[in-house]
């Protein structure tokens, strides 16, 4: 019988009799397909999880992805990092009552990437439905993000960790400031960036509504830039429609709005600003029928998008009849 070592697994203390870490994924009853797993602060590939030995005091983390994070619709598609969509909706799976109201809403925005989070295992129940059960990755692009992180280290890790639990380089990058606004520590962002590029990540970066910024970030590797609307998950809508445009008439990769956004209206405006797309998940999720929103939002993205390309109107002070006044009785 194999003697018993003491491991830090997840944040807490288990004793175990497994000998490598591919033994101790089994013992947990979890997929191996499923998750990626980070020994002492470095990644462990999968394929050498077998090979890996595990030794008292190991301190070890195990991940999946779970719904979190937040995309837009035109029939014209758009590019990012040399993968094209047709949607312009790229929508967050966090907030949903359940998996299944999730997956519907999905289906109802024509979002073709969605943006999900990456949490620890829950080892004391590994059956539990796991979002992949219910959005298939094959079907659906997913975009890992690292929401909660509030520094780079914390947030190239979690980066680190997905693309080995689903072998995705294409990421959102998100640092934030500090909890009460969420607004995005923009030297951590900036370092981050850097890190990731360099080790062939392709970070959609979420940052504040800065033109400055954002081609400093353009510059560091991003291959999208996110400026927010308004904070996260305040549904005021966008509130700085200049700077978001200066962004847009500045950058020479996508430019998405993310977070802000209350209802289809605002989608609208962020597409007639010239974004490429717009993310969002509150709005959705929040929403007293979800499913209809989503709809909603599909619809809201896809006519501002067109009248993005059709080009509107020019202001005037005054009125300008639109019947000709001539020929009057």
């Amino acid at each position: 019988m194999s003697a018993s070592i003491h491991i830090t697994l997840n944040g807490e203390s288990r004793t175990t009799t497994a000998s490598t870490i591919a033994a101790l994924v089994k013992e947990l009853e979890l997929d191996p397909a499923k998750v990626a797993v980070e020994s002492n602060r470095e990644i462990v590939a999968r394929s050498t999880l077998a090979q890996a030995s595990l030794k008292d005091g190991d301190v070890l983390e195990i991940v999946h992805f779970v719904g979190g994070g937040d995309q837009a619709v035109g029939d014209d598609g758009w590019s990012v990092a040399g993968r094209t969509f047709t949607s312009r909706l790229i929508v967050g799976t966090g907030k949903y009552k359940d998996f299944e109201e999730n997956a519907a809403a999905v289906e109802a925005s024509g979002a073709e990437i969605v943006t999900v989070a990456v949490r620890r295992v829950n080892v004391s129940d590994p059956k539990a439905p796991m979002l992949t059960d219910y959005i298939d990755p094959k079907k659906i692009t997913y975009l890992p993000n690292t929401a909660g992180c509030f520094n780079a280290d914390d947030a190239i890790r979690t980066l680190r960790l997905a693309r080995e639990a689903g072998g995705w380089d294409l990421v959102k990058l998100e640092v934030l400031g500090e909890a009460r606004t969420l607004y995005p520590n923009m030297k951590e962002t900036l370092e981050a960036t850097e890190v990731l590029a360099k080790e062939g990540f392709l970070p959609m970066v979420y940052c504040v509504d800065d033109p400055i910024a954002a081609k400093q970030l353009e510059d560091a590797g991003a291959v999208a830039v996110m400026p927010l609307g308004a904070p996260i998950g305040s549904g005021l809508g966008i509130q700085n429609q200049v700077t978001i445009r200066l962004i847009v008439e500045g950058a020479n990769v996508p430019v998405l709005v993310d977070a802000g956004v209350g209802t289809a209206s605002d989608a609208a405006v962020g597409m007639e600003l010239g974004c490429d797309g717009i993310l969002m998940n509150t709005a959705i999720a929040e929403a007293k029928d979800p499913i209809r929103m989503a709809g909603a939002m599909k619809l809201a993205v896809q006519a501002g998008r067109d009248a993005y390309l059709a080009g509107r109107m020019g202001r005037r002070k005054y009125a300008d009849p639109s019947s000709p006044l001539a020929g009057l009785i």
